[in-house]
């Protein structure tokens, strides 16, 4: 009988639940929420500052191959020596925990550290000078909400007199201009807001342009190109109609090659697809195309004479084992022609990248190949095997010197010891 009740009670209960429910849920009672829900003051300026940090490509620096997220104890090699990239997760006694917005600030604006020691400028700050306050905030926001990790920083192994950091003094009088990005209100908002990306938080000069002795560069020629220090990739130049001048590529060309690492004008390759990969692919469509705007209106540097092919300085033997390499190894995806087969296979005949002054990086290519970073936008890339093991620096250089000649491209011809200088030179 007390079963019986029970069942009885909790049968009513329900009826009453019901009925509640028809009542109220009825339709036309409740207007339905539409969208995401709302997310927090805090969650939004740490979401902002995780993008941020993308744009900056914080964490390849500041990350080991094999290590934990901002925890530092990369090797950087200099000409100089060795620097250690710093522990930048929230742990108090080895990473940035105690700092203040305004000591993070102090960092990104003035390259100081905490203590006030000069920073050197493998960390970008005359680059990053140039990052708003909120946008500093931001990124301190997000580094302040990670995981503490407890990783003590390592002392830099600079070769004297380069570890006295007095020396800085003089190095910023020369090379370094503090100051916020001003928008040029001459311009439109996207090339303003491709030029703050492009200058600040990208830093794209950093590589895009020439290293002296002593590692600094001049503003007048920024973004004309340079060999990366220690890296033994050349980052071609920007303003050159010779090297990656963009003034004849489309806004689409210029952002599928930032976010996805290619398009039908080529493939990006060695330290810039580990960018592509690390930070610009996580760009919004929005900001993709205000970097591709100030990308592609950077003035275009005209050359006195049209460049003519260089086929006539190269002998007929070294040809025609260029072109019997190229035929046995490469016509399968580059073509006959040299047309490639875009995206996938980018093209050789009329590439900018294959017929630059310096032909380190397509000696590169052909000695230790390369993939192209998997992206949100091309997942599974096509990639490039290496030749290193299968030719030796003859072969490698009359195919190199083929394809810079080949088909009226202007290139100039390759020996066999500028194929041997890289061949020893072990990719980092």
């Amino acid at each position: 009988m007390r079963t019986s009740a029970r069942i009885v009670v909790i049968l009513a209960a329900i009826a009453v639940v019901a009925a509640a429910a028809f009542y109220y849920l009825r339709p036309g009672m409740l207007t339905p929420v539409s969208g995401a829900p709302q997310l927090s003051a805090s969650t939004q300026l740490i979401n902002k500052g995780e993008y941020l940090a993308r744009i900056g490509d914080c964490i390849a620096c500041h990350t080991q191959p094999t290590g934990i997220a901002f925890a530092g104890g990369r090797a950087m090699h200099t000409p100089f020596g060795a620097l250690y990239v710093p522990n930048i997760t929230p742990d108090d006694e080895t990473g940035i925990g105690l700092w203040t917005s305004d000591e993070f600030y102090r960092m990104m604006h003035s390259g100081l550290a905490r203590n006030g020691s000069l920073l050197y400028p493998a960390m970008p700050y005359p680059q990053y000078t140039q990052v708003t306050r909120a946008d500093s905030d931001a990124i301190y926001a997000y580094l302040m909400s990670i995981t503490p990790v407890k990783q003590k920083n390592r002392e830099h192994e600079l070769r004297f007199p380069y570890n006295n950091r007095d020396l800085l003094i003089g190095w910023r009088t020369l090379y370094f201009k503090e100051g916020e990005y001003k928008p040029d209100p001459k311009q439109s908002v996207d090339w303003n807001r491709g030029a703050y990306l492009v200058k600040g938080l990208g830093h794209c000069a950093m590589c895009h342009t020439a290293v002296n002795a002593l590692g600094g560069s001049s503003e007048a020629k920024a973004f004309e190109g340079g060999m990366i220090p220690n890296q033994n990739w050349y980052a071609p130049s920007l303003t050159s109609n010779k090297e990656a001048g963009l003034g004849n590529w489309t806004i689409k060309e210029i952002t599928d090659l930032l976010q996805s690492g290619v398009s039908h004008r080529g493939t990006v390759y060695g330290p810039m697809a580990e960018v592509v990969f690390n930070s610009l692919q996580y760009m919004t469509d929005d900001d993709a195309k205000a970097m591709a705007v100030y990308l592609k209106a950077l003035p275009q540097k005209e050359e006195s004479a049209p460049p003519t092919s260089q086929a006539r300085l190269v002998s007929p033997e070294t040809m025609e084992l260029g072109r019997k390499v190229y035929v046995a190894q490469c016509v399968m995806c580059h073509g006959d022609n040299g047309r490639g087969q875009p995206p996938a296979y980018p093209p050789l005949a009329g590439n900018q990248s294959i017929t630059m002054e310096t032909p380190v990086n397509s000696i590169r290519m052909v000695l230790n190949g390369g993939y192209p970073p998997g992206t949100k936008k091309n997942p599974r890339p096509h990639g490039m095997p290496p030749f290193s093991h299968i030719l030796n620096d003859d072969e490698v250089a009359a195919v190199t010197t083929y394809i810079r000649v080949a088909w009226g491209n202007t290139g100039t011809p390759v020996n066999a010891k500028q194929v041997n200088d890289l061949r020893i030179l072990l990719p980092e």
